[in-house]
């Protein structure tokens, strides 16, 4: 099935689109300024921030406010396809900033009470925690996509 996909002239139609380099540049940027800042701070150069979640900016918030503002000024805010891809956005950043930032902390309270229990012999593995966003990263995520969308669809020709 993916084969047959791949096969079809259409798929790489894709690359070209400018909603697909909204969301997908939005999210590239946004990890890479992600990854430079963890390398700040611990001062070495770590991939791994290139595709983990959690961290600053958001890139989930980047790569869908960039494809919501990118369908936006291509489309028309008014439209129900700009009004769909502002409630996808609105879903993820809500979902990014509660619902997995509150797995976070759940997982470190877990963490903490495990490094507490010593004594058992029972050794879980270590959870994740970095899991969510604060609402910080949220917001920063938001503006850059707003901010890559714009240029990309107002400030490039078509």
């Amino acid at each position: 099935m993916t084969l047959a996909v791949i096969k079809h002239w259409e798929f790489w139609e894709l690359l070209t689109c400018r909603w697909f380099w909204c969301g997908f540049g939005g999210w590239l940027i946004a990890s890479f300024i992600k990854m430079a800042i963890a390398a700040w701070k611990t001062h070495e150069f770590d991939f791994v921030y290139l595709f983990s979640t959690g961290g600053m900016p958001s890139s989930h918030s980047t790569c869908v406010s960039a494809l919501a503002f990118g369908i936006g000024y291509t489309e028309g805010f008014g439209t129900p396809l700009a009004t769909l891809a502002f409630a996808f956005a609105v879903i993820t950043m809500f979902d990014a900033a509660t619902v997995r930032h509150a797995a976070g902390e759940h997982a470190r309270v877990l963490n903490a009470m495990i490094r507490d229990l010593k004594d058992l012999r029972f050794r879980p593995g270590r959870l994740k925690e970095l899991l969510g966003h604060t609402r910080k990263e949220v917001l920063w995520g938001l503006v850059i996509g707003i901010a890559w969308a714009t240029f990309l669809c107002e400030c490039l020709p078509s």
